[in-house]
């Protein structure tokens, strides 16, 4: 029995919750074996058309706790929507999408939908046209499609809060009742949330009925053997940043997990160009070619394997020292899974875990779930790759030197190049050196290094941060007005969540923000692409027009840190994110045409 294996004689399947078909199917496809305690408690009351409160963390397993018995139960023949998950982010909304599409791997002519600030509405509007069955959107541009009438959520069956208790924090609070308001009576609602404060039991005695309350704590832990670390990492430079710990991390096979199946393929390519034993293996790969895989692994002709979830799942070989998230999971079981590839029967392992900016909130929910903080680690130097190449150098000069009989021969090659063209045999030594290392320089210009630059996170804590990642943050900034101010109620992470959303810009594009009475003053970088500002400018704050543009008040600022105001830098969220956004899209790029009227809105606090 292996060690993901329980004891149970008798586990609950997924069939036995009442999933069947093409559900089951793509569960299979995905590796899920056994249901996890949300998932045990959840399906089947969804399916008994009951409504649930689910007091559950991220990485429970939550999403295919509400998406399994959505999917099981959709008409396809029905063009609007049928089923609508409002989440607290886009990143969020996005994850969301993936798991559905994932589940309806075996499902004909299913179409999700994501929905979200930031994203054109060119997309979203030919999406609906055409007819979609779930739409995952943040509450702000779902707000934005109903106001102009694009969005019809008069048919609509089921509604899911994802992070319910995050959605209110960020002053949803309003969206999310006004939605709820806007459709049917008769759905059937599913809300879940981390903790359950007196306004998410105000909103589910409103709007739920007779909801069976559901709660489940997360116990996954990690193995105590495996050092786990991670690497901030923007997506274009993870290749780059993979092959430096390649060069310095002293293992013997790997194991390194992508999200997609055409990802392991590509980067196995990649990282065969580079020269490296790697191959990939997915749910595409037949099972002979598979066993043909790992036992080239086992055998040592194999020394990394690129691969998904799926086709990793049962994976034992003990040669793994290393696993590396080059994809993040989006779920805390699968880090578990993944990282327990490596330590296994008591061995010693490492698990390198890149994350993008705007991951970090999923990566503090793992720390959270498996209740162990990860280490931040570096992007080896220069320095640190030279020295490497050089031990291995020395190393191969010190293997060629035992090879007696062969350097014999070498040495009178050697003496006849020296005694006819009179070089010293140093010279020789390091042309030969050169011949040997052909196109590929044995050494690291010190110019490949990237600029790094220090910034701050929560509680002070300071973090590197490649200066690449850091769009307009290295540069020049200048002072921004924005037209709400205190009267409105607008707190500093509306005001960072909104531009950020519409702007692309990064939390540490922000400096110093000054909330004034009628106005507010905002630092960010002296030169901000046209069309950005043009969208800023329609870009809306508690429903108020922020028509964002340089203050001619104050003298523009140079780069670097501000002593005072608020300080909006990297932070664990990183990234763009929603956070206390409106999700307004100013339309740029979209004619809006006459607004329906629309109730008077009371600012929140």
């Amino acid at each position: 029995m292996s060690d993901d294996e329980t004891l149970d004689e008798n586990p609950t399947t997924f069939a036995d919750l009442g999933l069947s078909g093409s559900v089951l199917r793509a569960l299979s496809a995905v590796g899920y074996e056994r249901p996890s305690a949300i998932q045990e408690a959840t399906i089947p009351t969804l399916l008994g058309g009951r409504d649930v409160v689910g007091l559950a963390q991220t990485g429970t397993g939550k999403t295919a706790a509400f998406a399994l018995p959505i999917l099981e139960r959709l008409d396809k023949g029905q063009k609007s929507p049928q089923a609508l998950v409002l989440a607290p982010t886009r990143e969020l909304a996005l994850q969301v999408c993936e798991a559905f599409e994932q589940y309806a791997g075996h499902s004909k002519a299913v179409h999700i939908l994501p929905v979200y600030g930031g994203q054109g509405y060119g997309v979203q509007l030919s999406a609906l046209r055409r007819g979609v069955h779930v739409v995952v959107g943040t509450p702000g541009r779902i707000m934005d499609h109903l106001d102009r009438g694009t969005l019809d959520l008069s048919e609509l069956k089921y509604l899911v809060l994802d992070e319910a208790d995050e959605m209110l924090k960020m002053g949803f609070a309003e969206d999310v009742e006004t939605i709820l308001a806007a459709t049917p009576e008769d759905k059937q609602v599913a809300m879940f949330s981390a903790t359950m404060p007196a306004q998410i039991r105000r909103l589910s005695a409103k709007y739920l009925r007779d909801p069976q309350e559901i709660a489940v704590r997360k116990t996954t832990t990690t193995a105590s053997n495996v050092a786990q670390r991670y690497l901030i990492a923007s997506y274009p430079q993870k290749v780059d940043a993979l092959t430096r710990i390649l060069e310095v991390e002293n293992f013997d096979a790997m194991i390194v997990f992508t999200r997609t199946k055409n990802e392991t393929e590509t980067l196995a390519e990649r990282l065969r160009a580079r020269g490296y034993a790697a191959a990939a293996i997915n749910g595409d790969v037949q099972q002979a070619q598979r066993e043909r895989t790992v036992k080239q692994l086992k055998d040592g002709k194999l020394d990394i394997l690129v691969a998904t979830d799926v086709a990793a799942r049962g994976l034992d070989v003990e040669r793994i020292t290393h696993v590396v998230n080059y994809d993040l999971p989006i779920d805390t079981e699968s880090y578990v899974h993944r990282i327990g590839r490596t330590g296994r029967a008591g061995r010693s392992g490492d698990a390198i875990s890149f994350v993008t900016p705007r991951e970090r909130r999923t990566l503090s929910s793992i720390e959270r779930a498996t209740k162990q903080s990860l280490t931040q680690m570096h992007l080896p130097s220069v320095d640190e790759v030279n020295a490497t190449r050089l031990s291995r150098f020395d190393d191969a000069i010190t293997a060629a030197l035992g090879q007696t009989s062969r350097i014999d021969r070498f040495r009178d090659i050697i003496d006849h190049y020296v005694t006819h063209h009179d070089v010293p045999e140093a010279d020789v030594a390091a042309a030969l050196a050169v011949v040997a290392q052909g196109e590929t320089p044995l050494l690291l210009d010190p110019a490949d290094e990237p600029v790094r630059e220090e910034f701050r996170g929560p509680k002070g804590q300071s973090r590197d941060r490649d200066s690449r990642d850091r769009r307009g943050s290295s540069g020049p900034m200048r002072t921004y007005r924005i037209a709400v101010g205190k009267r409105h109620k607008v707190e500093p992470r509306q005001i960072v969540g909104a531009i950020a959303n519409e702007g692309g810009l990064s939390r540490g594009d922000f400096g110093q923000i000054k909330i004034l009475p009628g106005f507010s003053l905002v630092d960010l970088p002296a030169e901000i692409p046209a069309d950005a500002l043009k969208r800023l400018e329609r870009t809306r704050i508690s429903g108020v027009l922020i028509e964002l543009r340089p203050d001619e008040g104050r003298a523009p600022r140079s780069g670097g840190p501000r002593s005072s105001g608020p300080r909006y830098g990297g932070g664990r969220d990183g990234g763009r994110s929603d956070r206390g956004s409106r999700d307004r899209d100013g339309g740029a790029s979209y004619d809006r045409g006459p607004r329906k009227p629309r109730k008077p809105r009371t600012p929140r606090d």
